[in-house]
């Protein structure tokens, strides 16, 4: 299947990571995140296996249901990342693009593991600060989205002293560069398209979207703020 339209952070970019690094058996994945659902589908046809697709709210849930149609590969649910419905050891993948880097980091990557078997892979895209001391206009955008990124150099160790061992990584922070670039451009066709009541409905995450493109592809975000992929494989104890 095709990739090209996938619209995240990393874009296609962490579903040909994972594919070129993880050539085990799957019996069954989970994806988490909003926009994720070509992610889903393509895990699905990959390792064709049946997949878990989980989203936050309740907008990414009906939208998720329209893309997906009545594709039966990828069953769509409703959840809290860090309080899943899920028992114990359920899944052998477990894949998050641009899902987890939020104030509730801990709390998620503690429920991924308690959900993910021993022995299985937790496929992970995260925002990433390039650099220790950032400036405020880019702690803005972090705060604005609820972000709370690791920053780069610590990016392995955390998952390290969580019993996560790193199979393998990959530095995506050049997808960037087109990410914010399509994000500004569907962003001013959006507002051309929009009527008023849809402006003031949508104005918080239009701003949000505006905010964070214009910092990272004008003021010198990309100096600041990257992306980076990794496939771990969690401890058997």
């Amino acid at each position: 299947m095709s990739l090209d339209n996938i619209f995240l952070p990393g874009l296609d970019e962490q579903c040909k990571f994972l594919r070129g690094n993880l050539t085990s058996a799957v019996q069954n994945a989970l994806v988490i995140g909003s926009a994720s659902e070509l992610c889903a589908l393509f895990i699905s046809e990959l390792y064709s296996c049946p997949v878990e697709l989980v989203v936050g709210d309740y907008e990414s849930l009906l939208n998720s249901k329209i893309n997906l149609g009545d594709n039966e590969a990828v069953k769509i649910s409703l959840m809290d990342f860090e309080i899943t419905d899920f028992e114990d050891s359920s899944f052998d993948l477990i894949y998050a693009q641009a899902s987890i880097s939020s104030l509730n980091r801990n709390k998620i990557i503690r429920e991924l593991k308690r959900i993910l078997r021993p022995g299985g892979y937790l496929c992970v895209g995260e925002i990433v600060s390039l650099k220790n001391d950032i400036p405020q206009f880019v702690k803005d955008i972090f705060d604005s989205s609820d972000l709370l990124p690791t920053f780069i150099g610590d990016f392995e160790k955390y998952y390290i002293d969580r019993n996560f061992e790193v199979i393998a990584r990959y530095d995506l922070s050049k997808t960037l560069q087109d990410y914010y670039s399509k994000s500004a451009s569907l962003l001013k066709n959006a507002k051309g398209n929009l009527d008023d009541k849809e402006k003031s409905y949508y104005k918080k995450l239009l701003n949000k979207i505006s905010h964070e493109s214009n910092a990272y592809l004008k003021l010198g975000g990309d100096k600041y703020i990257g992306f980076t992929a990794a496939l771990l494989k969690k401890g058997e104890n």
